[in-house]
């Protein structure tokens, strides 16, 4: 048995919160580069130049990537031989996300309830999701998520004769609904099977993947690799404004499902996809 203290957890996710909106990750970076290398259109070419100019002035300035510093979504995997001390953990992660937006001069976004939209004023509550693995380990992941490619997210229940082609075309219904909203290119995180809740979960945790990574099961990296070329054959380009890339990276996460149902969540998220990971 592992004792931890809960002030460690308030500690990490402080620094996770300011860590992610300063400095994107290596692989999305990477993804970046990539695509204006590869852009066909002049203009979509120079709007992917600026998008890597703001992430080394974000970084160099300390000035977040994004003016939306996003909604705080973290995966907790806590090993079932840990024991926290010193509070409540779930109040910890709360106050670590607060003490990073508040310290941090990030911009709250958050409201206390959906309809009356009163500003929390220090970017809690945060969503957490929590799972028990194997071990002595605590592993974070933090995501802060914008709400500008949130709003672009779907989820569809289709009937198990849909079958692949279904998934396909929900997939880009979802990215052609989305648009210049989603602030393209972007990364597509996508969840198929379970239940309504369980293809959604999938569908955000597919955006922490790194990006490059194929899933592991090979029809379904076919099915990966074939999306995103339709998706960029779709012409919707950097920032909305046309060209050949219009998406960095589809990842699709997958778990059995009932015999009669087939759902399918579409998590879109634009080039700041934020995630930071560390473990404890």
């Amino acid at each position: 048995m592992r004792t931890v203290n809960v002030n460690e957890i308030t500690d990490n996710i402080k620094e996770m919160c300011i860590e992610a909106n300063h400095f994107l990750s290596d692989d999305m970076k990477d993804a970046v580069n990539h695509a204006a290398e590869n852009e066909k259109s002049l203009l979509g070419r120079q709007i992917l130049c600026q998008l890597q100019e703001n992430l080394e002035i974000a970084q160099k300035e300390m000035i977040p990537i994004c003016q939306d510093t996003g909604m705080a979504v973290i995966f907790m995997k806590i090993g079932q031989d840990v024991h926290f001390i010193g509070g409540n953990l779930e109040n910890a992660i709360h106050e670590g996300v607060r003490q990073g937006y508040v310290e941090g001069y990030l911009r709250k976004s958050v409201v206390s309830d959906p309809l009356i939209r009163e500003n929390t004023k220090d970017n809690t509550p945060a969503v957490i999701h929590y799972e028990i693995v194997d071990g002595e380990n605590v592993e974070i992941l933090l995501t802060p998520k914008g709400f500008g490619s949130e709003n672009m997210s779907r989820v569809f229940m289709l009937k198990p004769s849909d079958g692949r082609e279904g998934v396909i075309n929900a997939i880009l219904t979802a990215v052609k609904d989305a648009g210049p909203n989603a602030c393209p290119p972007m990364i597509v995180g996508v969840g198929i099977g379970g239940t309504f809740e369980k293809c959604a979960l999938m569908a955000k945790q597919a955006l922490t993947r790194e990006t490059g990574c194929y899933s592991n099961i090979p029809h379904i990296k076919e099915m990966e690799q074939e999306t995103l070329i339709k998706i960029n054959e779709l012409g919707i380009g950097p920032g909305g404004l046309g060209g050949n890339v219009t998406a960095l990276a589809v990842h699709i996460n997958t778990y059995p499902t009932h015999i009669a149902g087939l759902p399918v969540a579409v998590n879109i998220c634009c080039h700041v996809n934020r995630h930071v990971v560390r473990i404890i």
